[in-house]
């Protein structure tokens, strides 16, 4: 999952990072090639007065893992705002802000408006993009849902909730319901096999996407086939009928793609879901489009509607 809002949100650095949180031995060790005639005393004071710098820095900020990954280095830290006293969890990919826990009204209202659109129980569901897994802690909150598969290309993403790194990761790791995967999920889209390695072909009641900024601002262009008719229509393929496909934009709607929503569903529209930003500004807002399938296979639904012949 793919946080943008940090275009319109500036991020300004907090006073605790003029000082490397990385301060401490290479700190001391520093002190003494520069002040060899220095008494131990000394020494042992200035060592002290960096550690509990460092302490009192790492009650606001952590870097919790830095990988490097095949389209740049990845990291997770820790922040502690300075206004509400809460911890913030950030990733980054190189000097980029990808997800932040700041925000997260819209994740949960794409699975909420998502499985409100379908009127039935055992549900199976996909989604696509785990990020800091509030869409998927949504979904298993419905208790409707009888499984979760959850698609992330980035393996780092899914070890840091299984490694407990992540505030939600627990919940997530010791549900049966949900199954994290690390793959390509607009692959897995344009395939026939589908999202279940395990069941090829399976199909499921709700699919629900968070990756790209929006259908014409994608993180990578061959992206850009999924949000195209024939790409819905592909991935209306992978539902069962009546099932919810539901997607997550940083934009406002976009009347083209909501034309090309409408071509490969029975029914669709676009919600704008706004909330407050945190920062005094005007609230933000994202867009969170649904698209439903025919109850019926087109050709029962042509078979139920034929005029009785005379």
């Amino acid at each position: 999952m793919f946080l943008r809002r940090f275009r319109r949100i500036p991020y300004k650095r907090a006073p605790f990072y003029s000082l490397s949180p990385g301060l401490g031995k290479r700190a001391a060790m520093l002190f003494l090639s520069r002040s060899p005639r220095r008494s131990l005393r000394t020494v042992c004071a200035a060592v002290c007065a960096a550690a509990r710098v460092v302490g009192a820095m790492s009650l606001y900020f952590e870097e919790m893992d830095f990988r490097p990954t095949p389209i740049g280095m990845l990291s997770l830290r820790r922040r502690r705002s300075l206004t509400s006293g809460l911890d913030i969890y950030e990733i980054k990919l190189g000097d980029a802000f990808l997800m932040s826990s700041a925000f997260t009204v819209a994740e949960i209202e794409l699975a909420r408006l998502g499985l409100a659109a379908l009127e039935r129980t055992d549900l199976d569901v996909v989604v696509g993009g785990l990020g800091l897994g509030y869409t998927a802690l949504a979904v298993l909150e419905n208790p409707g849902v009888r499984s979760l598969i959850v698609v992330d290309a980035l393996a780092e993403v899914i070890e840091w909730h299984q490694q407990g790194l992540l505030p939600l990761g627990k919940q997530l790791t010791d549900d049966r319901r949900c199954r994290l995967v690390n793959a390509d999920f607009f692959a897995m889209a344009d395939s026939a096999n589908g999202f279940d390695s395990k069941s090829p072909g399976r199909r499921f009641d709700a699919v629900l996407v968070d990756i790209d900024h929006s259908p014409q601002n994608l993180l990578h262009p061959r992206h850009a086939a999924l949000y195209a008719p024939a790409g819905l229509a592909r991935l209306a393929g992978h539902l069962n009928p009546g099932g919810v496909f539901a997607l997550w934009s940083n934009d406002p709607p976009d009347q083209a793609f909501e034309r090309a929503l409408a071509g490969a569903f029975a029914s669709s529209a676009a919600h704008v879901v706004t909330f407050d930003n945190a920062s005094g500004q005007p609230d933000a807002s994202n867009t969170i489009y649904i698209g439903i399938k025919a109850d019926l296979p087109i050709r029962q639904a042509s078979i139920a509607t034929a005029p009785l012949a005379d």
